[in-house]
């Protein structure tokens, strides 16, 4: 279904002699490279089409679990690392956000809940640096226009933040603890 999706959205926008896509400047064009992405099975490539909350939160959760590894690695006793590193590793070691953003859409059913959901645009309702695209199918997919002039989705904003939040916690933890382990074996 995701090939077909791919060519009917290619198909569907070409203009003659163009670009097969309308421009990412308007929420048509985010969500047709959205809905592309998926239907290729690359969803680090719909990165671009978030909006910056969004892409923002990504990075933070890359960074602080990597934070939060290298403290466990330097501090925590051998018997302590083992299941903090794992639990947080893909995310510690992805190369950037777009990295855990996908890591996040496969773990977390995104790319299911949008492979089910992903049709043609039937309209688009924007209200100033707010867009909702309308599918086919009568979904709703919420927009915000970027600083950059691209649409960015918001779907995922919410979740993002909140475990960007989560690593934050997660990091200061650690740090309390690794003071403890240092002093410890300092003194």
């Amino acid at each position: 279904m995701g090939g077909l999706l791919a060519v009917s959205l290619a198909v569907g926008f070409r203009v003659v002699g163009q670009h097969p896509f309308p421009p990412e400047t308007s929420p048509e064009g985010a969500y047709a490279r959205i809905a592309y992405a998926i239907a290729q099975r690359h969803p680090r490539d719909a990165f671009a089409y978030l909006e910056t909350d969004s892409q923002w939160a990504a990075y933070s959760v890359r960074d602080m679990r990597r934070k939060a590894c290298e403290r466990v690695r330097t501090s925590y006793p051998l018997g302590e690392q083992a299941s903090l590193l794992e639990a947080w590793r893909e995310e510690a070691e992805a190369p950037d956000g777009a990295d855990v953003f996908a890591l996040m859409a496969a773990s977390r059913g995104w790319i299911a809940r949008l492979e089910r959901d992903l049709s043609g645009v039937a309209s688009v309702e924007i209200a100033g640096e707010r867009a909702t695209v309308v599918t086919t199918r009568g979904t709703r997919y919420p927009f915000r226009r970027r600083e950059n002039g691209i649409w960015g989705l918001t779907l995922f904003t919410a979740e993002l933040a909140a475990e960007a939040e989560r690593a934050a916690r997660d990091l200061d933890v650690v740090e309390h603890a690794a003071a403890d382990y240092d002093r410890v074996r300092g003194g």
